[in-house]
């Protein structure tokens, strides 16, 4: 009979003296999962407290020239079967729980509807999460033909083997037909794509770094692939390990016209990335979850889809290995997460473009996937320093107040902001009469080394009468139109009507009814779009009717550009039934969604012309493409750094991968909370997997009061936010540093003092981000993968490598239960090495205190701070030399003026190294492009773990003595060696022995 192993004793004359016993037995070979096994001795029921291990990933007979079925392993462990005794083993075959993939995954589904489906309906009240809609074994609906395998990848056709079944409810018949192409692309990178080679289909125009021709050899390819057959799936593997980081040979895969689905076994239960959603944590959990990406004007919350969509993971391995994938597609889509472990993407069309790079470490995961999408944008020197916002500002003399106010209590504070405030009636590109002083506010800041940021809306008032930006967008046909017709699609965003007096205390709803005036959206995919944008940036700038009202603007604050709407879809509904109304709806805000055009982005129409290829496409695949377009400032073209002369910044709110080549961003409209603290950080965390590293959250909240002991501890978090900006709503109290008490500023001036002290540090961290794909705000496990303790760490963070921040994140909390990982630690306050590692402690933290760690082994470049960016570039540089326990250190410096487009890739800065040995500490200069004019000298050097009592310090360069007039202090019980007066020219060589 199937599913029996029989164990019959034929002879026995011999009984063994060691009472052996079988106590595993291996079955191959097996079509399904062992779900149960029963163990009988002449009938009775055996109970052994055995466990059945399934391993679908490593499979027997799979060979790819033959296309025999894939088979399956179990083991049987825990047995204690007597040699000599008569057994009979049971089992049956069926699919647990963890294996169960959904079959039905939107709303409404029922037993009917799954049967139809050719699914089995299981109901579980045990855990609601666990989808009673599920395939019925491994097989899927594609088998594989003409598989050629090459030295640079692998081709193969797939074919649809089952015309009755469909690929979800009411969509289609899964397409005939496929194309899978293979590309060794590096050999820590390939790419799987399928796609339908016979029609057509949308193709994400994001410009990717890839080689011509695939580079990778096959001596040195850190990966094996295997097509696999009946079913359809893929294999890939690392090869150093024999880890399958790869698996889709599910019961999932189908691809149709407005549903493609494909799932993969993932190699742990640690994965991390796919923004922007706000969750708990910084891995994903892997329990029945599912996350909505499309995006949207919808502000952070759990399960929420948000601003942005970057449909990238990082994948954790459980040797500590760790490998990338991006999906390059951009229509709506989610993803589930089960604790098999696997996920599974659906997609509403487009095709399946997969890019895997293999690390092997999680920092070099990061480096590899910027390295593919593009480089983090180099921000100018002042966008690192803090910087004030609030949007209901009553005037320009409430701004020029708060100046005078950051400026007497001594605050460093580089950039100001104006929000919709500053426009009449929130229409782009005008000034409302109650700014009309802000031209020369910001030219008086400007003068004081100050920067300013305005806000701009891509949305165009259609209601007004002599508005040029509407005119002109006519004239060049910017909008977006209805298909087939010169309508325009018409949303309500901020703009209000002409001749209207709002009241501010009307429902929502109503004033969007009342007051909001029709908006047009700008199509950023036509090049008249790009050049209408950057005329209307200029005459902002630049005002050629009336001088005096220009806005000379040091950067640009994208916001609403999801594209939002205050209305469903359009006004007056949305037209194609079929693209808002598609066959599967992916998950989002309210997880019962019941119609696609919803609250909070435009309708899907049927085409809009894309000018990548000039043909024309369904504009619901396109719709987060606009994203990196409108914020790019080279899309316009460079309409900033053409208009200012400098590197400037633009600060968008929605993204998609790629993003980050072009702006920085802002995590969103949060609310003033303190269980947004671990949140933000979580968000911040994310952001470099997705290339955004000028990131970070509102301060202090955007939405509701803030209180004074939250906002005092988010302007301690904040001030290690890479951008760092407090920011609040309209009819919310002041929260910015000097609207409190004089306590509350000195707690600001402390924390932004020691940000502006590592600034230089901040920017050669950045540069390195720029160069060469490396983080800047760095989790733990990046630095300490080996240490399985810091995968769930997320409540601290690095700069770099170097410093450990441990914020506190709770209310009331005057300590915090900080990890140390396995290294040497100072405290950066006192110097002192803390004496302990690879363990947590509660370290006192209270009110103004926030605990920040340097790593031994590294040395952190510094300088004196000032109330402004522009003069603290003036001021003294330093060092602080952290040993570690070999007594060697290590660091670097990049500097160049802070501003100057392009200045590394036209080699226009100064890269100085530091590396110390035992009594040796080496200054060099690795590149000399930049001569700052300042003069700008090291008059400080501190070291770290010094074991020794130390006399002397003797300053060489080229070998020889050289007169110096530095004084040095060793103190024996902290272990620190200071040296101070010293003058050592930034852009020369020198070394220091001391002894």
């Amino acid at each position: 009979p199937q599913n029996v192993l029989q164990m019959n004793v034929t002879n026995n004359n011999y009984a063994n003296p060691n009472n052996l016993t079988f106590e595993e037995i291996k079955i191959l070979g097996l079509l399904q999962e062992p779900v149960s096994v029963t163990v009988l001795q002449n009938s009775n029921v055996q109970n052994f407290s055995h466990n059945i291990t399934y391993d679908p990933v490593n499979k027997v007979n799979n060979n790819r020239k033959t296309g025999m079925k894939n088979l399956w392993i179990a083991l049987i462990q825990g047995l204690q079967l007597k040699l000599g005794k008569s057994y009979s083993l049971r089992w049956t075959l069926g699919t647990s729980v963890n294996e169960k993939y959904d079959c039905h995954p939107g709303l409404n589904a029922s037993k009917g509807k799954c049967e139809q489906l050719g699914c089995v309906w299981t109901e579980d009240t045990s855990n609601l999460d666990v989808p009673y809609c599920h395939y019925n074994g491994p097989d899927n609906s594609y088998s594989v033909a003409d598989v050629k395998y090459t030295s640079s990848g692998v081709t193969a056709n797939l074919t649809f083997n089952k015309s009755n079944l469909k690929a979800y409810e009411n969509s289609t018949l899964p397409i005939s037909t496929l194309r899978l192409e293979v590309k060794y692309h590096k050999n820590h990178m390939l790419q799987f794509k399928i796609y339908d080679y016979a029609n057509e289909r949308y193709e994400v125009p994001v410009p990717l770094n890839l080689p011509e021709s695939p580079e990778s050899t096959v001596k040195n390819r850190l990966y094996d692939v295997t097509v696999q057959n009946k079913p359809f799936g893929i294999q890939i593997r690392r090869r150093s390990t024999g880890t399958v980081i790869w698996d889709s040979q599910l019961p999932t895969f189908t691809f149709s016209d407005m549903f493609i689905q494909i799932s993969t076994r993932l190699a742990s239960q640690y994965l991390f990335g796919f923004g922007e959603t706000e969750h708990t944590m910084f891995r994903r959990d892997m329990n029945w979850h599912t996350w909505g990406m499309f995006t949207r004007d919808q502000p952070p919350g759990y399960k929420l889809n948000s601003y942005g969509v970057h449909p990238f993971y990082l994948g954790l391995e459980e040797d500590s290995n760790a490998h990338g994938v991006l999906l390059l597609n951009s229509n709506a889509m989610d993803v589930t997460f089960q604790p098999t472990p696997a996920l599974t993407y659906r997609t509403t069309g487009g095709i399946l473009d997969f890019y895997m790079v293999l690390g092997p470490t999680p920092e070099l995961v990061v480096q590899e996937y910027t390295a593919l999408i593009g480089r983090p944008v180099m921000p100018p020197y002042w966008a690192l320093g803090f910087q004030l916002c609030r949007y209901g500002y009553e005037n320009d003399t409430e701004i020029a107040k708060l100046v005078e106010e950051m400026k007497a209590a001594g605050i460093p504070y580089d950039v100001q902001y104006a929000d919709i405030d500053y426009m009449e009636r929130q229409l782009d590109f005008t000034l409302n009469p109650r700014f009309t002083g802000l031209p020369d506010l910001i030219k008086k800041i400007q003068e004081e080394g100050m920067r300013f940021i305005l806000i701009l809306d891509p949305a165009i008032s259609g209601n007004e009468t002599d508005y040029p930006a509407f005119t002109r967008g006519l004239e060049k046909d910017v909008f977006i139109k209805w298909p087939n017709t010169d309508d325009i699609i018409y949303a309500k965003v901020w703009p209000d009507l002409p001749n209207v007096e709002v009241n501010d205390s009307l429902a929502w709803e109503t004033q969007v009814e009342l007051y909001r005036a029709y908006a047009a959206l700008p199509d950023f995919f036509r090049n008249s779009t790009t050049e209408w944008w950057m005329r209307e940036i200029t005459e902002v700038y630049s005002n050629p009717h009336n001088a005096s009202r220009s806005l000379k603007f040091d950067g640009l604050w994208i916001d609403m550009n999801e594209p939002a709407s205050f209305v469903n879809g359009a006004v007056g509904g949305c037209r194609n039934q079929q693209l808002n109304f598609p066959p599967y709806v992916p998950r989002k805000s309210d997880h019962c969604c019941k119609q696609f055009k919803r609250f909070g982005s435009v309708c899907f129409k049927d085409t809009s012309p894309v000018l990548f290829s000039e043909s024309c496409v369904r504009h619901f695949t396109v719709l987060f493409v606009l994203i990196p377009l409108v914020s790019s400032p080279t899309c316009n073209p460079s309409a900033l750094r053409n208009i200012t002369k400098e590197r400037g910044i633009v600060v968008t709110r929605s993204t998609y991968p790629s993003s980050g080549k072009w702006s920085g961003h802002w995590l969103g409209d949060n609310t003033a909370a303190w269980n947004q603290l671990d949140k933000s950080i979580i968000g911040t965390s994310i952001q470099p997997i997705t290339n955004l590293f000028h990131t970070g959250a509102d301060i202090c909240g955007f939405f509701g009061d803030s209180e004074y002991e939250l906002c005092a501890r988010w302007m301690e978090l904040g001030a290690f936010y890479p951008y760092s900006r407090n920011h609040n709503g309209k009819g919310s109290k002041r929260q910015d540093p000097v609207a409190w008490n004089s306590t509350f500023e000195e707690i600001s001036r402390k924390v932004l003092n020691i940000r502006y002290t590592l600034l230089p540090y901040l920017y050669t961290l950045m540069y390195k981000a720029n160069a060469h794909g490396s983080t800047v705000v760095r989790p733990l496990l990046h630095e300490f993968v080996e240490d399985k303790t810091t995968w769930e760490i997320y409540k601290q963070f690095l700069w770099g490598p170097a410093l450990l921040i441990s914020p506190v994140l709770e209310q009331g909390a005057v300590a915090v239960n900080a990890y140390l990982p396995n290294a040497r630690w100072y405290d950066y306050h006192t110097d002192e090495y803390i004496g302990f590692r690879g363990q947590f402690r509660n370290l006192p933290s209270p009110l103004g205190h926030i605990n920040l760690h340097i790593r031994g082994g590294y040395i952190l470049a510094q300088q004196s701070p000032a109330n402004t960016t522009f003069y603290s570039r003036k001021n003294p540089l330093a060092l602080t030399v952290a040993l570690n326990d070999s007594q060697l250190a290590e660091g670097q410096l990049y500097w160049d003026d802070g501003v100057r487009i392009d200045a590394y890739e036209d080699s226009v800065y100064l890269l100085t190294s530091f590396t110390a040995h035992q009594n040796v500490l080496e200054i060099k200069v690795l590149h000399h492009g930049y001569a700052d004019p300042n003069n700008l000298k090291f008059t400080q050097i501190k070291i770290l773990g010094v074991t020794s009592n130390i006399r002397e310090v003797t300053v060489l360069q080229n070998g020889e003595a050289i007169q110096s007039p530095h004084v040095v202090s060793y103190n024996s019980q902290k272990q620190v060696l200071e040296i101070t007066r010293l003058e050592l020219e930034l852009g020369k060589d020198y070394t220091l022995q001391w002894s």
